[in-house]
């Protein structure tokens, strides 16, 4: 298995070409999948709502949350690799870093191992973000928050994409981003950062329909 721990300030994590490159989220109402599925590159999240159907069905990374009950939902499943979103995937993402074993107790809460160990025999790249990542989505999205931001994967991942494309690239399509879900994420702040990075002419933010 090709399993790649890349450090994103050096611009080397999840440098796509600088090609056309859609970020699809996981809100309900995208109704985009001829534009989605003309990308170059196709990156989704989880379970991937709408693949298959009104968000498309290319994919080329997964990304996949490798910690909590999600995970360990996905490595009880049988099945997990069965999953057309998971068969059709070129490469995944893992958001978190790996904890290390005295980190991961007394109740286990991070699977990075045991992703790695299920993704091994389908033989494709696995891109685990760094704590640098982290360390910068948090200080990027500390303004806008009291306290410590705990950004969500779907800002994780478009701040590694965005950091590794060069500033003269087309700007990134994103669909499908609610900024909403669980408490704990710093939605106002998110939903801030993506209006900035627009503004730049980084990226597009595709609402619902």
């Amino acid at each position: 298995m090709n399993t790649q721990v890349d450090s994103p300030l050096s611009h080397d994590v999840l440098r796509l070409p600088d090609s056309p490159l859609a970020i699809v989220g996981n809100a309900p109402g995208i109704e985009a999948a001829a534009a989605i599925d003309a990308a170059a590159s196709v990156v989704r999240f989880n379970n991937a709502a709408g693949f298959g159907g009104s968000t498309g069905s290319r994919v080329t990374h997964l990304a996949l949350v490798n910690r909590g009950g999600q995970m360990r939902e996905w490595l009880a499943d049988p099945r997990f690799l069965d999953r057309p979103v998971v068969r059709r995937a070129d490469a995944f993402i893992l958001p978190f870093p790996m904890l290390a074993a005295e980190e991961n107790q007394p109740e286990q809460m991070c699977w990075t191992r045991e992703v790695l160990a299920l993704l091994s025999p389908l033989g494709k790249p696995v891109h685990v973000l760094s704590e640098d990542l982290h360390r910068e989505g948090r200080r990027r999205l500390a303004p806008g928050t009291t306290g410590r931001p705990n950004p969500s994967t779907g800002f994780l991942v478009t701040l590694a994409l965005l950091l590794g494309r060069r500033p003269q690239s087309e700007p990134v399509d994103a669909y499908g981003f609610g900024f909403a879900g669980w408490p704990g994420h710093p939605w106002a702040a998110e939903r801030a950062w993506f209006a900035e990075a627009e503004a730049a002419g980084r990226l597009r933010l595709h609402t619902s329909t």
